[in-house]
């Protein structure tokens, strides 16, 4: 049975190094990697191939930078090649990236079977391009995988046939529980500035926060107001230092930050292990950070993980400014994590599941 693990931007990685394990621990089983190249730089993807110890992958399709209609096009022309070499019985895609989109509809007009992990994740925000992903990906999917309980309601809402839908926990937490036992001080101790101290972690790339100047300079602003009281370390996205490069503005020069450069994940684990406080953008780490127990404040309006909300660590902050930012977090930093817990089903083994599930319908469609 041949299966297509799809990955094309650097969280899909962390996803599908368990599933590819999974995979092979049935002989009749045989997993192939395509990387997109939506994410083809080493810090961006090539170091997470060592790190999570899987091959490099089967197909590297070497997709060229440019907008999601170019890219989703140049991905599916690419993508159809391989399917004529493979003749999978599964593509299997991860997320909500413009690759997951584009090789889903290549599966779909192929009438390949196809599984989406992390399906029903909805933040009701059109504007996002990955909200349109999640959408039309789930809704041209076989076997849709879901993280929470909520993501099983956001898909029979849209009708999606219940005996599709499995709700099988996080498999981005299957790699974080290999690794969160021994990360240690792998990162935070390599900066001198921040080794010995307390200090806010931030990272962000979101369009609605990093391609025009004002939401660059709302951000200047809370680093300069959050810099006189903390240390902050601030992983700044390719995206915000070519913008922020662009409007002339220097993030280094603010009192009180140090920037670094895209991370590895084990580096990016130890630097959030040791934060009090990590700001950012971002759904994944949302979900890390709520596995962790770290206090997690999102500046965005809405997320799509609203379990990180109600169950985890996380508060979501919409129409940030810099005093709303100090504001929470004198808040969270005043409470105890006691009320914050684990979701359910995100205990390391969700690979497993959508393995055995996946394999199930193949002997059995």
């Amino acid at each position: 049975m041949k299966i297509l693990l799809i990955a094309g931007a650097r969280p899909n990685f962390v996803k599908i190094a368990p599933l590819y394990k999974a995979f092979l621990q049935y002989p009749d089983m045989h997993p192939r990697i395509v990387h997109t190249g939506q994410h083809s730089d080493y810090q961006m993807s090539g170091i997470f191939f060592r790190q999570l110890d899987i091959p490099q992958p089967h197909y590297f399709l070497g997709i060229a930078q440019g907008s999601p209609t170019m890219q989703t096009a140049e991905i599916m022309s690419a993508f159809e090649r391989v399917v004529n070499a493979e003749m999978p019985d599964w593509v299997v895609v991860v997320g909500d990236v413009t690759s997951t989109l584009a090789c889903a509809l290549v599966a779909a007009h192929m009438r390949i079977p196809l599984a989406h992990v992390e399906a029903g994740l909805r933040s009701r925000d059109r504007t996002m391009p990955e909200e349109m992903n999640r959408i039309l990906t789930d809704a041209i999917s076989d076997q849709l995988f879901a993280t929470e309980e909520a993501a099983v309601r956001n898909l029979l809402a849209e009708n999606i046939d219940p005996h599709r839908i499995h709700l099988v926990g996080n498999v981005m937490i299957d790699s974080l529980v290999r690794f969160c036992g021994w990360i240690g001080d792998c990162s935070a101790g390599k900066h001198s500035r921040i080794s010995g101290g307390r200090y806010l972690l931030i990272t962000m790339h979101r369009p609605a926060n990093v391609d025009q100047e004002e939401g660059l300079r709302k951000i200047a602003g809370m680093l300069e107001m959050l810099g006189s009281h903390w240390e902050i370390v601030f992983v700044m996205h390719p995206r915000t230092m070519r913008n922020a490069a662009a409007f002339g503005l220097d993030f280094s020069q603010i009192a009180g930050v140090t920037i670094l450069p895209p991370q590895g994940y084990v580096e990016f684990l130890g630097l959030m292990q040791h934060a009090v406080v990590v700001i950012t953008d971002s759904g994944g780490v949302q979900e890390e950070t709520t596995f962790l127990g770290i206090p997690c404040i999102t500046l965005r309006n809405s997320t799509e993980r609203p379990v990180t909300v109600t169950c985890g660590t996380n508060h979501l902050l919409p129409d940030f400014d810099a005093q709303k930012v100090w504001d929470t977090i004198e808040k969270v930093l005043s409470r105890t994590s006691e009320d914050a817990k684990i979701p359910p089903l995100w205990d390391g083994n969700t690979a497993q599941r959508i393995v055995r599930i996946l394999r199930e319908k193949c002997i059995n469609p």
